[in-house]
């Protein structure tokens, strides 16, 4: 099916268009978001009479995107969830999940604009995209923690796994220490 997007649409063209696209994308997706038109004779003459407005409508959106993009760029939202002691959640982090985290901050950000290549399913600091308009993103980080406080200490630079690695290196230490006190005491009997 051939359609013409009124919009810029990653992985299929600019506004103006006319591409061959599926006809359930067309029809599920690309008519009923406003995203294009069918690419018949009488929608062609009507595309080319709105071109004008429509590339207007975009450049303003694109500099509203644009302006929220510099206040979003390099935030940090911070995520509690439940896990392991080995770091791994019981669930997962999801663009919901994110979008809420942003929302709380103070920022616009819908759960569609949210763009996770795979799930979040450890504790840490993820970047995550956030896509506020067909031509501009923003990479934010998501830190996912068990507490707050944990939330701080992976902000500063410490993973979990490190502070799980130190808690038990000084118990060894402690151990070791405790049987070199029993042992000494021992030979001056």
């Amino acid at each position: 099916m051939q359609v013409i997007l009124l919009e810029r649409v990653a992985k299929l063209g600019q506004m103006g268009e006319v591409v061959n696209v599926r006809p359930g994308y067309a029809r599920n997706f690309l008519l009923p978001q406003g995203k294009a038109l069918r690419a018949s004779e009488a929608n062609i003459r009507q595309f080319e009479a709105q071109k004008a407005e429509l590339e207007a409508r975009n450049a303003e959106t694109r500099r509203a995107a644009e302006a929220e993009a510099g206040r979003l760029e390099g935030q940090s939202f911070v995520v509690i969830r439940s896990a392991s002691d080995g770091g791994a959640l019981y669930g997962s982090v999801t663009t919901r999940d994110v979008a809420e985290a942003a929302a709380a901050a103070g920022f616009a950000v819908s759960r569609g604009q949210v763009v996770l290549n795979a799930p979040i399913k450890e504790l840490g600091l993820h970047p995550v995209t956030v896509r506020l308009h067909p031509e501009v993103e923003v990479t934010v980080t998501v830190n996912v923690a068990r507490t707050p406080e944990e939330a701080e200490m992976q902000a500063s630079g410490k993973s979990i796994q490190d502070l799980a690695a130190e808690e038990e290196a000084q118990a060894e230490f402690e151990v070791s220490q405790l049987f070199d006190d029993l042992g000494g005491a021992a030979q001056e009997e």
